[in-house]
C-alpha cells in the first residue's frame, strides 16, 4: 500500500538515483521523479512516474499543481558552481526561479490537503564567503550563522533559496487577516561531495573527486587548486543518508531549519597522498587556477555541524580514511579495470 507521494526534481543525479531506490526498496512510497534528461530504464522502472522536463516550464508547474498531491519533494536540480559562474543567468534562473516554481507546489499542496508538505532543499559550503585566507584559518569550523556572504552565484542563489523555504515556511502572506497551512522546509548545507559512481561535473569543489578517477585512468592530471587549500567533503552515500535522516526526523526535534553536516576535511595535498598510495604512477601535479582558486579560498576550511547531530542525531559514517579506503577506491577500481 502505498503511503506518500515523493516527487524528485533533478532525479536523474546520483543522488537522485540513490532516493529512487531507497525508497523502491522500503515500499510505501510512490516517486514522481523529473529531469530534464530522460531517466535511465532501470530508474524508470522503480517511479510511479518519470517526468523530462524544466522547473522553469510552466506548463510543467500546473501539471504538478494539479495531477498529483505531495507529501515530500527532494528538490534536487540546481546548475552547480563552477557552471554557474560561466552562465550566471541561467544559474539564477535555475536556481532561484526553478526553486519558487518548485515551492509554490509545495505551498499549494499544503493548503489543499492542510497538511505540510516537506520540502528537502540540499544548499552548499558556496554560501559562505571568508575574505582570505588568514581569516579562514582563525574561523575553523563554521556555524550556521556566520560568514554567509557568498561570493559565487551558486552560493547566493542557494543562500536565497535557504530564505525563500524558511519565508515559505513561516512568513508566506504574514499580512493576511488568518494564518494558512505553511510548508515544512529543512534545509542541508552540503559539503564537496566526492563520489565513485558518477564522473564530476560542474563543482568547484571537484578537484578531489577529479584526481581520483584521472588517476584510476592513468591519465595526467592537473589539480587546479592549491596543495594547502582546504574544505570539507563527505563519501557520497553520506549525503543521501543525512538527507533521509533530516526527512525522517520528527518536526518537534527540529531547532532550525537549515543545518550543516560535515564528515572530513582534508588538504588537495592530503587527498593527492590518498591516491597516491592506491595508484603509485598517479600523474597529479598543481597548477592553481586564480580565480577558481579564490573561491576555494572563500568556503569555509570545516563546518561546524553540532546542531545536526544534536537535533537529529547525524554522524556520518565515513570518515575520511574509511572512504578512500573502503568506498572510493574500490569503487573506481572496478568501474575502470583496475582490480
Amino acid at each position: 500500500m502505498t503511503h506518500k507521494t515523493i516527487l524528485i526534481t533533478g532525479a536523474n543525479g546520483e543522488i537522485g538515483h540513490a532516493l529512487i531506490n531507497y525508497f523502491a526498496e522500503h515500499g510505501g512510497v510512490a516517486v514522481i521523479a523529473m529531469d530534464v534528461t530522460p531517466m535511465d530504464a532501470a530508474i524508470q522502472s522503480r517511479c510511479r512516474k518519470t517526468i523530462v522536463g524544466d522547473i522553469l516550464d510552466p506548463r510543467l508547474i500546473q501539471r504538478f499543481t494539479v495531477e498529483y498531491t505531495f507529501d515530500v519533494i527532494y528538490h534536487l536540480a540546481a546548475l552547480l558552481s563552477t557552471s554557474a559562474e560561466r552562465n550566471p543567468q541561467r544559474a539564477h534562473n535555475v536556481n532561484a526561479n526553478g526553486t519558487l516554481n518548485v515551492l509554490e507546489i509545495a505551498l499549494t499542496h499544503t493548503q489543499r490537503s492542510n497538511k505540510p508538505v516537506k520540502f528537502l532543499y540540499p544548499s552548499s559550503i558556496a554560501v559562505y564567503g571568508l575574505p582570505n585566507t588568514i581569516t579562514k584559518k582563525r574561523a575553523g569550523k563554521v556555524k550556521e550563522n556566520e560568514w554567509c556572504d557568498p561570493r559565487t552565484m551558486y552560493g547566493a542563489t542557494k543562500l536565497y533559496g535557504e530564505q525563500l523555504g524558511v519565508y515559505y515556511s513561516r512568513f508566506y502572506r504574514q499580512l493576511d487577516p488568518a494564518d494558512s497551512p505553511k510548508i515544512d522546509f529543512r534545509c542541508l548545507r552540503f559539503p564537496g561531495l566526492i563520489s565513485a559512481l558518477t564522473v564530476p561535473t560542474g563543482g568547484t569543489s571537484d578537484f578531489a573527486p577529479e584526481m581520483l578517477h584521472y588517476a584510476a585512468q592513468d591519465k595526467p592530471y592537473k589539480c587546479f587548486a592549491r596543495k594547502d587549500t582546504r574544505i570539507p567533503f563527505m563519501a557520497m552515500p553520506d549525503g543521501v543518508k543525512s538527507l533521509l535522516m533530516l526527512e525522517s526526523a520528527p518536526r518537534e526535534k527540529l531547532r532550525q531549519q537549515v543545518y550543516n553536516v560535515g564528515a572530513f576535511n582534508p588538504s588537495a595535498g592530503e587527498i593527492h597522498k590518498f591516491i597516491k598510495g592506491a595508484f603509485p604512477k598517479a600523474q597529479i601535479t598543481f597548477d592553481p587556477e586564480v580565480k577558481r582558486q579564490g573561491i576555494l579560498d572563500s568556503w569555509c576550511a570545516d563546518v561546524d555541524d553540532s546542531a545536526a547531530r544534536r537535533d537529529w542525531k547525524w554522524k556520518p559514517d565515513y570518515n575520511m580514511a574509511r572512504a578512500f579506503d573502503e568506498y572510493l577506491i574500490p569503487a573506481v577500481k572496478e568501474r575502470y579495470g583496475k582490480g
